[in-house]
């Protein structure tokens, strides 16, 4: 099944700019080290993610959305190794990252995640008003205090392959709710407003536009189960919506899949129906002009974001055989947890 995608498609010009910049920083922070390493790298084309998701977005900018996007890929692949299955290494790891936002920085030169991290947050922060930064170091914890109970449902399933048992596997809500997390969407849609202008709170709160922020949120995580899938399952992933559904109907991958990309089919088109509401919202809302713009390149943002991210995934090298490290390397890139995480 193929997606419809409504939404408007456009791409920074500011691409190779961001993406020089973004290999200079991963290798200041020692995030990548050596020539496979960079390699690998480069199949994902995280710039183009970046210039696909933030196509307004200003050259510095965008080297921002750039080099934030990187963190995300290689901070997550780092935890498809044997680290995956130890919950307590992996809140080792996250805590001082947590405490980063919220004004702790006394691990921030630790290691080379925790660096790299303390300087996304001061740029992505700078600038931006008490009410955005609380809003957005909520989001940062959620998603960093997500992954050790990833890791302990890959502990489970992992115990319960080496028992001969059944893995237990989560129910929908349960399944939402770690993946709301670990998906990290909601910090990359923080950053539509830093890139632009902040929406006014009663808009921002309001039911139409908290179901399409929900809504672009939720898309990406559906249709990645659906590509990652491949990789995910064999390792025990339980967090996976195609994993769950052939569980719970008894049916192939196929179906399955098919049944996901239905649901996210959807889930674009009710976010479109959504979107015809926001000139009316502005208008019962008394919002002044430059109110209204915050809204109006808000719920743009937000469709370019799903657009940007949809059109990558479907052909970034990322989640097929050619991206990924061979199966006698399981420590992504250059094996970067031996050097100081």
């Amino acid at each position: 099944m193929e997606l419809t995608i409504p939404f408007q498609r456009k791409a920074s010009a500011h691409q190779s700019a961001a993406e020089a910049s973004n290999l200079d920083w991963l290798q200041a922070h020692n995030m990548l080290r050596g020539r496979e390493a960079t390699e690998l790298y480069a199949r994902w084309a995280v710039p183009d993610l970046a210039a696909r998701s933030f196509p307004e977005a200003d050259c510095e900018d965008l080297v921002l959305a750039t080099d934030l996007f990187g963190f995300y890929f290689l901070f997550d692949d780092q935890f498809d190794s044997e680290l995956g299955l130890h919950p307590t290494e992996v809140a080792r790891i996250c805590d001082p990252l947590i405490g980063i936002v919220h004004g702790d920085f006394a691990g921030a030169k630790a290691s080379p995640v925790a660096a790299a991290f303390a300087d996304l947050w001061h740029r992505s922060s700078a600038g931006m008003s008490t009410r955005w930064r609380a809003r957005a170091s909520y989001n940062w914890e959620w998603y960093f205090a997500s992954h050790p109970s990833e890791a302990l449902g890959r502990a489970r399933a992992a115990a319960a392959e080496r028992d001969g048992g059944n893995q237990e596997l989560p129910d929908r809500a349960s399944y939402l709710t770690l993946r709301r997390g670990t998906g990290g969407t909601e910090t990359v849609i923080d950053m539509i407003e830093r890139f632009a202008s902040e929406v006014p709170p009663t808009a921002f709160h309001s039911p139409p536009l908290r179901l399409m922020r929900q809504l672009a949120a939720d898309i990406p995580s559906f249709s990645n189960d659906v590509r990652s899938y491949r990789k995910e399952a064999p390792r025990g992933d339980a967090y996976n919506l195609v994993v769950i559904l052939q569980h719970q109907r008894q049916c192939g991958v196929e179906e399955a899949g098919a049944a996901v990309l239905a649901e996210t089919q959807w889930m674009i088109d009710e976010y479109t129906r959504l979107a015809v509401e926001i000139p009316e919202l502005c208008t019962r809302l008394g919002l002044d002009g430059p109110q209204r713009r915050a809204v109006e390149r808000y719920a743009d943002g937000l469709a370019s974001w799903v657009a940007g991210y949809l059109d990558w995934e479907g052909h970034t090298l990322r989640y097929r055989p050619e991206g990924e490290l061979p199966a006698d390397r399981p420590n992504h890139l250059e094996q970067l947890l031996d050097h100081g995480w």
